[in-house]
């Protein structure tokens, strides 16, 4: 896979979590890295707006990934979906997942995913996070059930995967569609830009 852009050449990333989806972004991107996702029990600051708590999410897992690494940039994100203000994480089971599927049915909702970066090389810090909105039509009862018994919807924020079989619920998105799947490669390309740039022109 060719990079679309030299500012990633002899760049070596650590991508801080374990999302299959994050994996496959990475891989589309061209990007040189390994996976190391941290054990860490996430702390859930209920005092903090969404889109800081989506950062602060990031922050916690990358903060303790990037101490190993001396060298490559380490890329940590984590991802929350809210609605009316309220944040919904993944299903604890298949009862959960209904119930959340329920509260979106026929609303809109946001998707945030709040984005560590640390290259230690420079000692650079960027944190950023990306809003997109969703909104799903009226689902009923029998299409609910039927998406969860795929179990697809049961490691989802939100308990869905827009690039799974549920993007039949979806009718319309404003913003970038690889937010909701779970990165922002817009935002996380044009960063890289300002980052690696910075530090090239000097």
């Amino acid at each position: 896979m060719k990079q679309i852009n030299s500012i990633f050449k002899n760049k070596k990333f650590v991508l801080a979590s374990g999302s299959p989806r994050r994996k496959q972004l990475f891989t589309m991107l061209g990007l040189e890295f390994i996976i190391d996702p941290p054990e860490i029990e996430e702390h859930f600051d209920p005092k903090l707006a969404p889109v800081d708590l989506a950062k602060s999410l990031a922050r916690q897992k990358g903060k303790l990934v990037c101490e190993k690494y001396k060298q490559a940039i380490v890329v940590a994100a984590d991802t929350i979906v809210v609605v009316d203000g309220k944040v919904l994480g993944k299903p604890k089971d298949a009862v959960d997942a209904f119930s959340l599927l329920k509260q979106l049915s026929g609303r809109e909702h946001e998707v945030i995913t709040g984005v560590y970066m640390y290259w230690a090389a420079n000692q650079k810090t960027v944190e950023f996070a990306e809003n997109t909105t969703v909104l799903f039509k009226e689902l009923s009862d029998e299409e609910i059930s039927n998406y969860i018994a795929t179990d697809a919807p049961l490691d989802k924020a939100g308990a869905y995967g827009i690039q799974d079989i549920s993007a039949v619920f979806v009718t319309k998105i404003n913003g970038c569609f690889y937010n909701v799947v779970g990165f922002p490669v817009a935002a996380f390309y044009q960063r890289c830009m300002q980052l690696f740039g910075a530090v090239q022109d000097k």
